[in-house]
């Protein structure tokens, strides 16, 4: 009463299965890129905000133009910062 399986079938079951692996792999990757690029680019911009509202008081101002939310999209916080600190400086 013993069942038989082609090794030709378990064969090609594990590399379906490697093969499976790889491809979710390779569309988790980007997802997780995005994601991080979408968070950062939120954080850069929050903080530019932020430092608009509260530096006020200070004299401290960042205008936020398309270049300095691109460069606060693309580089996040450290975009942010360097705004700022462009901004003391110009």
């Amino acid at each position: 009463m013993g069942i038989e399986v082609p090794m030709m079938a378990v064969l090609c079951f594990a590399i379906g299965l490697a093969l499976l692996y790889v491809v979710g792999w390779l569309l988790v990757l980007p997802l997780r890129s995005l994601l991080r690029f979408l968070f950062n680019g939120v954080l850069g911009g929050a903080l530019l905000v932020a430092v608009n509202l509260f530096g006020a008081a200070w004299g401290l101002s960042v205008a936020i133009n398309p270049f300095t939310a691109l460069v606060a999209g693309f580089l996040g916080v450290p975009g942010a910062a360097l705004m700022i600190i462009l901004a003391r400086i110009l």
